[in-house]
């Protein structure tokens, strides 16, 4: 587990005004001047997304209760755990069991794992819901035993942000990487890269975004030289990234948590985004730390034409900061009245510090009788388990001018709805058609006394139940199944206050054979050993036979595979390589591997050489010994005697 960059020593915030000061002593910021328009991160609400909670049975590699305890190894419980408050868990379709005792309403207590996609969807639904725009995803040292997990959750994120329309990019945490400098460019060459071909990619100014945390904090967890940080910086720079840079409070004048001789690292940031937890926990230290920090800060970046993205948090529910929202609105208030260019949300589910603004415990009845931790309404406010999801969404509205400045937070605790009646169940769910790997369903609609906001589609499977997707229509189509394989399927609606109906009639239906003319492989995720320079693995299911994917030069063997999303028969691989004459013939030595859980590959096909020739479409065939059912394809290459690397642009999976 790595150090994160959470624990600092809190320090009193000087409350010396600076800039003009108005009537009755206000301070009245500076005009803004933005570097930039608007785009990805400018005039956007980010949020920090941690995406580190796994559970001993999710099939996670760490294979843990990963910061939900401080021994991973064991469930969690009050003398084993990692956090300071309870998540809602309403809204999850898998769970895991804890070793706390049950809530306070006598439901089990059980936790999620972020390395269940629906997981990762339900927290990226919750984004679009509430107009939150970017997620910042949080990488640590990937090189140790965290790494794969780490890599999983990015392929996660960006499904994620695809389905639901919002961006993500990278953001890296030195803390105490070791060989940082060296490291970080590796891992951004050879895996990180290759999500900026996403649609979710966030860009700012035509740029793929990355963000460094760590540089120059004054803390022995962050010795790097300001040689060595200023590299690092320019690099990615010079890989054409939009490089923002989340630095210690006092990076302006090199004092108290910064280190000095930084500020030509801090000036050679596209953006900078100051850290504040731990310097705030309440209004009076908020508008001391506006005066100190946000006014001169916001000024020091006009006049280096770098954006400004300060921090905003809700606050530890532990530590009763939050004030029932009024202490993260004064912070917004204060943040768009200075004329930020963006602003960053600390965090989205740092449950590790209560300082989530994911959806958590509204009361005692949602949280365990013997853990000790506080609900929302701690203060005697009663709040909804969305709350500061809805606040952070009102933020952003003001950010963006959809709303007027005020200091008066707009956003109420609790929806006064009133509504407690449910929707009435979906009538005569029916099969509109079916494929190798999906099928279509439709049902009349449901009735509501306020109005229905969507609809749950679920597969049922034994006695368990899993949501497949979500929809506000009276249809849609499941995909990513197997072929040949029988599916049973039931639809809930929901209103928006949250009630839930009845479930709709049952359907099961077969999908269809797998055909031999679908490519199984197309728009599918993929990943890889490596890539060089644009080439990602991504390349090689998009459907265009102009882009490839190829590997680091000189490291055989190197492997690329294909995420079919389920178990699915597979007969025959395509492998097309640019069909441009300028490819001259080659020979490619590859092996056939699959596995079915992510985890363990069996050989499907044994390794042999493949020659890719012009004059005959620069494609080669490799055909199974019989069928074989498997969600993961690998390719393994040994040898190309045309390219000391593996090539392939376009991957392409047939069932027979």
């Amino acid at each position: 587990m790595g150090v994160t960059r959470r624990v600092f020593l809190r320090a009193a915030v000087a409350a010396g005004a600076v800039g003009t000061v108005g009537a009755a002593g206000t301070v009245l910021a500076p005009a803004a001047s933005a570097a930039s328009a608007p785009g990805d991160v400018v005039g956007k609400i980010t949020v920090g997304y941690q995406g580190w909670f796994a559970c001993v049975g999710d099939g996670a590699p760490i294979n843990g209760w990963w910061h939900w305890s401080q021994n991973w190894g064991q469930a969690p419980s009050p003398t084993n755990t990692n956090i300071k408050c309870w998540p809602d868990l309403r809204d999850y379709t898998s769970t895991y069991q804890t070793s706390y005792a049950a809530l306070g309403n006598g439901q089990p207590a059980r936790l999620f794992s972020s390395y269940d996609q629906q997981t990762v969807n339900t927290h990226f639904l919750w984004m679009q819901q509430n107009g939150i725009d970017t997620a910042a995803l949080q990488r640590f040292n990937p090189t140790g035993g965290e790494g794969p997990t780490r890599d999983a959750m990015a392929t996660k994120v960006r499904s994620a942000a695809e389905a639901y329309s919002r961006k993500f990019y990278i953001m890296y945490d030195v803390s105490n990487w070791t060989n940082m400098q060296s490291e970080i460019k590796t891992d951004w060459t050879n895996k990180m890269s290759a999500h900026t071909a996403s649609s979710a990619y966030a860009k700012q100014n035509g740029k793929p975004v990355v963000c460094i945390w760590g540089f120059g904090f004054n803390d022995p967890n962050h010795p790097f030289t300001a040689d060595a940080c200023l590299d690092v910086v320019n690099w990615f720079k010079n890989q054409g990234c939009y490089v923002i840079g989340g630095v210690p409070r006092e990076w302006r004048t090199g004092t108290g948590g910064s280190q000095s001789g930084f500020l030509g690292v801090y000036h050679a940031f596209n953006m900078i985004s100051p850290w504040m937890v731990g310097a705030i926990g309440n209004i009076t230290e908020a508008d001391n730390a506006y005066t100190t920090y946000t006014v001169p800060d916001q000024a020091d970046c006009n006049a280096n034409g770098i954006d400004f993205q300060p921090c905003v948090l809700p606050g530890d529910v532990s530590a009763r900061q939050r004030a029932h929202g009024d202490f993260m609105w004064r912070q917004f208030y204060n943040m768009v009245r200075a004329g930020v260019q963006g602003i960053y949300i600390s965090m989205f589910d740092e449950y590790n510090e209560g300082n989530q603004i994911a959806k958590t415990a509204e009361t005692q009845a949602w949280v365990p009788t013997d853990s000790g931790f506080l609900a929302l309404d701690e203060d005697g406010t009663a709040c909804s388990a969305d709350y500061y999801l809805r606040l952070t969404g009102d933020g952003g509205r003001m950010l963006k001018g959809q709303i007027a400045l005020t200091a008066t937070r707009p956003t109420q605790p609790v929806l006064p709805t009133g509504d407690t009646a449910p929707p009435s169940a979906p009538g005569s769910l029916t099969v509109t058609g079916h494929t190798g790997n999906s099928v279509s369903l439709a049902w009349n609609a449901s009735t509501d006394n306020v109005g229905v906001t969507g609809y749950r589609i679920l597969q049922v499977s034994g006695s368990t139940t899993t949501q497949v997707g979500t929809t506000g229509a009276a249809s849609f189509t499941v995909t990513g199944l197997a072929a040949s394989t029988a599916y049973t399927f039931d639809v809930v609606a929901q209103d928006a206050a949250g009630n839930v109906s009845q479930p709709s009639n049952q359907v099961t239906v077969t999908t269809d054979p797998p055909s031999g003319t679908t490519n199984l492989a197309l728009h599918r995720p993929t990943s890889e050993s490596s890539h060089t320079q644009v080439y990602g693995s991504s390349n090689a299911t998009d459907g265009d036979t102009g882009t490839y994917w190829e590997s680091a030069n000189n490291a055989f063997p190197q492997w690329v595979q294909v995420d079919l999303g389920a178990g699915t028969g597979v007969k025959r691989i395509v492998l097309d390589l640019p069909p441009a004459a300028a490819w001259a013939t080659r020979t490619q030595t590859v092996s056939v591997q699959g596995c079915t859980d992510g985890g363990t590959f069996t050989q499907l096909l044994a390794s042999a050489g493949y020659t890719f020739d012009p004059a005959t479409g620069n494609t080669a065939t490799l055909t199974l010994p019989a069928t074989v059912t498997t969600r993961y394809v690998r390719l393994t290459f040994t040898a190309n005697n045309g390219w000391p690397a593996g090539q392939v642009s376009e991957f392409q999976v047939f069932g027979a």
